[in-house]
Order: structure tokens, then C-alpha cells, then sequence
């Protein structure tokens, strides 16, 4: 059956009509917002505040901080740009958190792939502790929330609901019961894989392994299920997505993907996996990634990465000749600009081919350099919805897409869950001659 739940017409339905005009000072009459556009997006995004896929914030709370946040003012991090080696700036804080019109946040409990299993569960774990603690020094801005309906009392609160995502499937070390122990400390979805393979599913940017998913990675498919625990598509090979798709008994999500018909990237979806989730129910949560956005800017590093390795091979040894090739050749071959309407083209192609009820946002911001031009960090997105009413977006869509989409996903995985609660925890074990660690 589809998961259609939510018609565009019942949503306008019950959009309350604005209130009659009434007469403005004429010394403040400059200050009202004419441009229709931008009056319809924050109609859109006042009524449904952006609920967002993927922040990594707390991977930037280690590599900045050491995880030492006591002293660490959430509230401005413009001036964090001497916490990193090339000056980067935070793209996160609370000040442009309420600028962005943002609601509700995934905060992304990353860990590398580069370390052990039994490593990245305790990195998690860490990173997991570290992000409830930064939640609950701001009681006034944030709440931790575990549910869809404590996310909308939260959001109704004016807070910016906090819920907790695992990106990458090493973060539970091959066990089901590590899975579920990471489900109670908070983490409502698990990207399946990152960059990397795990022992029983396929990475988009690691050579197959698996096929897609092995047996026990559809075990780990059915037991989120079971849970409640979202499963997240981003990252994982095509083969993998079709995996899922096969077993999930409830929507998926892609936290922070952009779309393969427009960008190549293997980390974007593909047209086969957009055209099953409307039988699932699933959303695509569209990235602010401009590499993943833009493919002219994804064949323009790929050529700046061949001329790279090319006067590595020609100067060997000689690190300087290669930083001066390299600083002439940026100088005659610039990089392409990527734009808040890349993004809007993709948001674009998914409705057009499948609807405007399987869209999200999933801006990536804090896990990337920079967000396109318009929306380099997370005061952003009202030019994003500006640009999508632009192109004819109705207030009613706008708001599927910033965050009724997305809590209609996380309600249904939890009412499947509900449906199943009498079902025993699976059991299954990862062959020992498969878990490398």
C-alpha cells in the first residue's frame, strides 16, 4: 500500500486564513516585505518551521573542542574560525538557527570510519553524551526530544526540537543489541553506512562487497524497524537502497542526498530508488552540499584531482613545485559557483518525478566547507523557500517540504513500531568470519 497519509488538499484545509489587513504607519510601511515570494516562504516557514536531517555539529564539538563544551558559547559561533586549521567558521549557532526559521534538528552523532568497530561504538556513545549536554545548556533555545509528538510540543514551544541520528553503520559494531541499546540513549536514525563498508552492507563510494545489503544487514533493516529506529539511505550503493526498500516495513529517509539524474555523485539518488518511495512513504532529504548539488562543480574537482595526482607523479618529492603548479592551475580554471537555485533544482526533480510529499531538507551544514551561495550556513533556508515560491511553490508545499514531511515519517515509523510490539527482538548474529574486527 502507499503511505500517501497526507493530501495537499487536507493540509490547505487546515491552514488558518490570515487576518484582515489592517492600516500601517506610513514611517514604518518600508519595512513590510513586498516581494511575494519571500512573503509566501515565511508564511510557509512560521507555520512549519524547518526540520532538518543533518547538522554535524557534534563531530565539530571533537575536532574543535575535544568534546570540552562547558566554556563553548553555542549561542555566536561567528568568531570559531581559529578553532580549525583552514579558518572555517562554524556554520551553526543559535542566533542563526532562529534567522534560518529552523524548528526541529537531527543532530548527526558522526564518528569516522577510519577506527574499530568497537571504537566507533564508544565514539558515539561519547558523541552522543556530548550533544545532550549542549542540548541542555540552552533550555531556553533547544529540547531533547525522543518522539514526533514531544518534537511538535517543542517546536509549538518556539524551541528547536533536538533528536539524535547515527551516520554510518560501524557505530553499532555489528550487534543488533548494541543497536538497540543506542536506540535507548536517543538515536532515532542510523545512516547504514558511511563512506566505508561495513561487514554486512555496501557504502555508494567503497567497491561492492556485499551485493547491496548481506543477510544479517537485512536483519539490521527489519530490527529498526521494529524499534522505531528510521533507516537512512544516504551513503549506501544503489544495490544497498533496493535492499532496504525489499525489507522496510516503514518509510525510510535520505538524511542529506541530492539527486543522481541532476548530479552524478554516487551519493545521490538514483531515478530507480525515487521511483519506490512512494510505496514506501519515504522523503528525500535534499543536501546543501555543492559537490553533491552542482555537477559541473563535481567535473571540475574530479579534473582538479587528475591534475593534482598528475604533478604528484611528475615532482616527486617536491611538495613545493606541486603547491605552485596547483595555485597556477586554480588561478586559470576557477571554481564553479553553486547556487541556492542548485539546490531548488533538485527539490524540482523530485517533484516532478514523484511528488512533492517524499521532499525534506537535510542541509549538511557543519559537515561541509560551505552551503551554496544564498545559504553558506544555517540562516539560510528562507532564501531557499524564496526561491522555490519563485517557482510557483504553494505555501501548502513549502510547508511539506520544510518539516511536515519529515514529522510524517518519523510518526509512521513509530506507529509500525507500535503495531509490532509484541514481536521478539531478533537475535541474529554477524558471521564471525565476516566481522573483521
Amino acid at each position: 500500500m502507499s503511505y500517501r497519509a497526507i493530501s495537499l488538499a487536507a493540509i490547505a484545509a487546515c491552514l488558518v486564513a490570515p487576518a484582515s489587513a489592517q492600516s500601517v504607519p506610513d514611517e514604518i510601511a518600508p519595512e513590510i516585505e513586498t516581494d511575494p515570494a519571500v512573503v509566501t516562504a515565511n508564511a510557509a516557514l512560521d507555520a512549519a518551521p524547518v526540520f532538518d536531517g543533518h547538522n554535524d555539529v557534534p563531530i565539530q564539538l571533537r575536532s574543535r573542542f575535544d568534546n570540552q563544551i562547558n566554556d563553548f558559547d553555542f549561542a555566536d559561533t561567528t568568531g570559531t574560525g581559529d578553532t580549525h586549521p583552514q579558518g572555517r567558521v562554524m556554520h551553526t549557532d543559535l542566533a542563526r538557527l532562529a534567522e534560518g526559521k529552523v524548528g526541529a534538528q537531527y543532530w548527526s552523532v558522526y564518528v569516522p570510519v577510519s577506527i574499530s568497530e568497537p571504537e566507533a561504538v564508544q565514539m558515539t556513545m561519547e558523541q552522543i553524551d556530548v550533544t545532550k549536554r549542549l542540548i541542555a545548556r540552552y533550555p531556553g533555545s533547544l529540547s531533547y526530544v525522543e518522539t514526533a509528538d514531544q518534537l511538535e510540543s517543542a517546536m509549538a514551544d518556539g524551541k528547536v526540537a533536538s533528536m539524535l541520528g547515527m551516520e554510518g553503520g560501524h557505530s553499532i559494531g555489528s550487534s543488533l543489541a548494541v543497536l538497540r541499546q543506542m536506540y535507548a540513549l536517543g538515536a532515532r536514525y542510523m545512516t547504514i553506512t558511511h563512506s566505508a563498508n561495513t561487514p554486512w552492507a555496501d557504502s555508494a563510494t567503497d567497491d561492492p562487497e556485499h551485493g547491496g545489503l548481506n543477510e544479517f544487514g537485512t536483519d539490521v533493516i527489519r530490527e529498526m524497524n521494529r524499534i522505531g529506529m528510521l533507516v537512512d539511505l544516504s551513503h549506501v550503493s544503489e544495490e544497498a537502497m533496493h535492499d532496504a526498500l525489499d525489507v522496510a516495513k516503514a518509510p525510510v529517509i535520505f538524511s542529506h542526498s541530492g539527486v543522481r539524474a541532476l548530479n552524478g555523485h554516487a551519493r545521490n539518488v538514483p531515478d530507480s530508488v525515487l521511483a519506490r518511495l512512494p510505496e514506501n512513504g519515504g522523503v528525500v532529504m535534499v543536501v546543501g552540499l555543492p559537490g553533491f548539488l552542482n555537477d559541473e562543480r563535481r567535473q571540475w574537482y574530479a579534473e582538479r584531482q587528475a591534475e593534482e595526482a598528475r604533478q604528484n607523479s611528475l615532482f616527486l618529492g617536491q611538495p613545493d613545485v606541486v603547491a605552485a603548479a596547483m595555485a597556477e592551475w586554480d588561478g586559470a580554471n576557477s571554481e564553479p559557483q553553486t547556487m541556492v537555485s542548485h539546490m531548488a533544482d533538485h527539490i524540482d526533480h523530485i517533484k516532478n518525478t514523484i511528488g512533492v510529499e517524499y521532499i525534506g531538507i537535510g542541509a549538511d551544514f557543519d559537515g561541509m566547507p560551505t552551503g551554496p551561495i544564498g545559504m553558506e550556513d544555517a540562516a539560510g533556508y528562507p532564501a531557499l523557500f524564496a526561491e522555490l515560491a519563485r517557482r510557483g511553490y504553494s505555501q501548502v508545499e513549502l510547508e511539506l517540504i520544510s518539516s511536515r514531511n519529515a514529522i510524517r515519517v518519523l510518526r509512521q515509523a513509530e506507529r509500525y513500531s507500535a503495531s509490532v510490539s509484541d514481536m521478539l527482538p531478533i537475535e541474529s548474529l554477524l558471521p564471525k568470519e565476516q566481522n573483521a574486527d
